[in-house]
Parts: C-alpha cells; structure tokens; sequence
C-alpha cells in the first residue's frame, strides 16, 4: 500500500539529480555519502530482502540496495511492493514499469506508468577500451587517437545497452549481435537504440549524462515491429 502523498514529502532525501522525462516517466539519482546505518534506519524489508541483504559481503553493495528503498519511497513504494521474476528483472506490484542500478556511490532509479523503460550508471575506466570489442564494433564510434573521449564514449553506449538488455532481458540476447547504438554526439545527451532478436525489432530512446566520473543512461521503449510477420 502506497502512503499518501503527504507521509512523502517528509521522508528526508539529498537527491542528486531529479529528472522529469515525462508527466508519466520519472529518474531519480542519487550519490551515496550516509552511512550504513543511517540508510538502514526507517526502511522496512520483507524477510526475503532481509536475508539478501544480510548476505551481502560488501557494506558498498548494503549501501546501495539500502539506498535503492528510499528512492522507491519518494514514489510512494515500500520494499513489499517491489519483486523479481526469474530473470532478475524487477517488478512494482501496481504495474509501473520500474528499472533501477547501482555503481559503487551511485544509485538510481527510473519509473514509468507509461512505457518500457531501463537505467544503467557505470564508473568511467579506462579498462572499457580494452574489453569494448566484447560488446560493440569500435570503429562505430570513433579511434583511439583520443583515448580520453573515446572512453566517455564507449561508457556510454555500454551504459545504453545495459539499459535495453534490462527492458528486454531475454535469454540469449547478445549486447554484440542483437543490441545497436545509434552513433552519437557527447554534447547532444541522446540517442537510439534498436534490439533485433528473433523477428522481432524494438525501438528506444536514449538520454545520457556524465555525473563526476560517472556515466548515468537511461531508455524509453518507443515501438515494436514482429518482421517476421510481414515476410
């Protein structure tokens, strides 16, 4: 059961970032600084969630799991109205589309009662350089006569794919062979992108932006054509 509106304006939360994509579709991102402790206090866990968490080696990964129930509750939601199906994708009881991610000191989270939708955060490195072939044709997006760019770059189209492969999340779908970035500036914050699996071709829009030494993209589903029918 979802609080009033009101039981949600005092819940305390130094968002970092707030992004209104739509009447309908909501981001929320926030940079992790409190401590274990002060994310636990005022969150309540379903069993499940309880013992997740206790399992958790890493107080970083505590942290962030926390971090992701305050973030739910600035919609309204409690831990019991999240769950996950077999995949690993997750669920809001009342059928808002929800996607969430974590990377070490950030979380986010983004919701749509509207559409399909999928974030990712990820940490800039420039190790991205050396596995990018593992997920995308480098040569789509540039050289490595500036490393620097090329590695903003490239943070951003992984970032991308995570976000469909979260929207999509089916067995055997290959960020290499079935996930395509639509070449892009890093001034302009956008893009698209289009997963192709059997028949079957999905559109997105993609936003993107940098937030201190972070990537944060996030899509929004925008069509779906079965070819196979029309062959």
């Amino acid at each position: 059961m979802k609080p009033k509106d009101s039981d949600k304006l005092k819940i305390p939360m130094p968002l970092y970032k707030t992004i209104t994509v739509s009447a309908t579709t909501r981001v929320y991102i926030w940079q992790i600084t409190e401590s274990e402790a002060e994310l636990a206090s005022g969150i309540f866990l379903t069993p499940p969630c309880q013992s997740r968490l206790e399992g958790m080696k890493s107080e970083l990964h505590r942290r962030g799991f926390l971090s992701i129930r305050h973030l739910l509750a600035l919609e309204g939601y409690q831990d019991n109205d999240l769950f996950y199906d077999t995949l690993g994708k997750p669920h809001l009881s009342d059928g808002t589309f929800i996607s969430i991610t974590h990377s070490y000191t950030f979380s986010g989270i983004i919701v749509s009662s509207e559409r399909a939708v999928g974030i990712d955060i990820e940490k800039q490195r420039e190790k991205i350089l050396k596995i990018a072939y593992k997920f995308t044709p480098i040569e789509e997006y540039g050289s490595f006569s500036d490393p620097i760019n090329l590695m903003r770059k490239l943070t951003v189209v992984w970032g991308a794919k995570e976000s469909l492969y979260k929207i999509n999340s089916t067995l055997g779908l290959s960020f290499l062979q079935n996930i395509y970035i639509e070449n892009f500036t890093m001034d302009k914050g956008e893009t698209t992108g289009v997963i192709t699996l059997d028949g079957i071709v999905s559109s997105f829009k993609i936003h993107f932006l940098e937030l201190e030494g972070f990537t944060c993209a996030y899509a929004l589903q925008t069509d779906v054509q079965n070819n196979s029918e029309t062959q």
